[in-house]
């Protein structure tokens, strides 16, 4: 009997799968994207480093800048994600440390005009249950930033069956006094929230982003729609509970949405298991009643794409995904597509960025 497939695990890429794609040329090609969403892992059993992710973003579509988002501290097991970490000093300090090497990075890109500008936007990760004491560390983040630190990302998605595989380790973060004390000293630092948690938690989702009207929240990966383990079977049921409670978050207008990251929790494909990877129709036939419902529920100013590279990397290839993305939207205006692909990240992340082979 086969195992099942391990949904809601990061694993390596199938290289060899994915070269098994139907080529496709790139659609919209001049169209400018600002990747909100990627990672770089550095561990011998799983690597993705910046040359890799360079590697991919060269395929096709024009990459104007990206946002790293931390990949420590969430559901990479063994500490993945935190190598970069400072090896000693005060524990919560050597987050710090992640800032630091992520913005040499990108100041490595910066400095070639041949690179776009990733990691123009680093998300690290400081605990904000720290309540006050966050604030001091958050300076020391801004510090190593080099103005290129947008905020943190601290997630509370959790599901009481293990075969989720849940990022908190308890549900509820986001309703804590103290959680929510040092979200005040992130807002006041003029910082921004990562959120992530799933589907059935979003009015969790909701109350802390009405009790705090003046943090800058950005939810990640559609809003956590699962489809695996108990989920299995259950679209419609799961869908309507989702658009049930992404209505009610999309009234927040401190909230932003990021589009893409479901790969592996929203199971649509078993791509441990295919002989290739979607097509961008396909892909778009499996994503677009998610990706268009954010759209019409949040607007093109309050939503933007992201790869969740090298993540979403174990189904789809770069050039694909971002088909898929066109796709979805081909029926909207240039000035909406701006907005989805670039305006809505830029604005979100107050990034400072130029499309550099327009003035090279």
């Amino acid at each position: 009997m086969s195992q099942p497939p391990q949904f809601g695990r990061v694993s390596r890429p199938d290289e060899a799968m994915l070269a098994r794609a139907v080529p496709e040329d790139v659609l919209e090609p001049d169209l400018a994207l600002v990747d909100t969403h990627h990672h770089l892992f550095l561990m011998d059993d799983n690597p993705y480093p910046l040359d890799a992710y360079l590697n991919d973003a060269a395929t096709g579509h024009h990459l104007l800048a990206s946002v790293y988002v931390q990949g420590g501290h969430t559901w990479l097991a063994g500490g993945a994600g935190t190598e970069t970490y400072r090896p000693d000093g005060p524990e919560e300090l050597r987050s710090v440390g992640e800032t630091e090497y992520v913005n040499e990075l990108g100041e490595r890109c910066a400095q070639n005009a041949s690179d776009p500008l990733a990691c123009a936007g680093i998300v690290g990760y400081v605990d904000l249950t720290l309540g006050d004491n966050a604030a001091a560390i958050l300076e020391e983040h801004i510090r190593a930033g080099g103005g290129c630190f947008k905020g943190i990302r601290q997630s509370s998605a959790w599901d009481p069956d293990p075969r989720i595989g849940s990022v908190a380790q308890a549900p509820g973060t986001y309703a804590r006094a103290d959680f929510r004390t040092g979200l005040s000293r992130l807002t006041a630092l003029g910082l921004s929230l990562d959120a992530w948690v799933f589907y059935h938690q979003l009015d969790e989702l909701v109350d802390l982003a009405r009790a705090c009207p003046d943090a800058n929240i950005i939810m990640g990966h559609c809003g956590g729609p699962l489809g695996y383990g108990p989920y299995t079977g259950r679209r419609d049921e799961v869908f309507a509970a989702w658009k049930h409670g992404m209505v009610k978050l999309a009234a927040c207008q401190n909230v932003s949405i990021k589009l893409g990251g479901l790969t592996m929790r929203l199971a649509s494909y078993d791509y441990t298991g295919t002989d290739r990877p979607p097509t961008s129709a396909e892909l778009a036939g499996l994503w677009g009643p998610y990706v268009e419902t954010c759209i019409e529920l949040f607007g093109p100013g309050r939503a933007m794409f992201e790869s969740n590279f090298p993540v979403d990397k174990m189904g789809i290839g770069w050039i694909a995904l971002w088909n898929a993305y066109k796709r979805i939207c081909a029926g909207m205006s240039l000035q909406e597509k701006t907005q989805l692909f670039s305006g809505t990240a830029t604005r979100a992340y107050r990034l400072q960025v130029s499309d550099r082979r327009v003035s090279a």
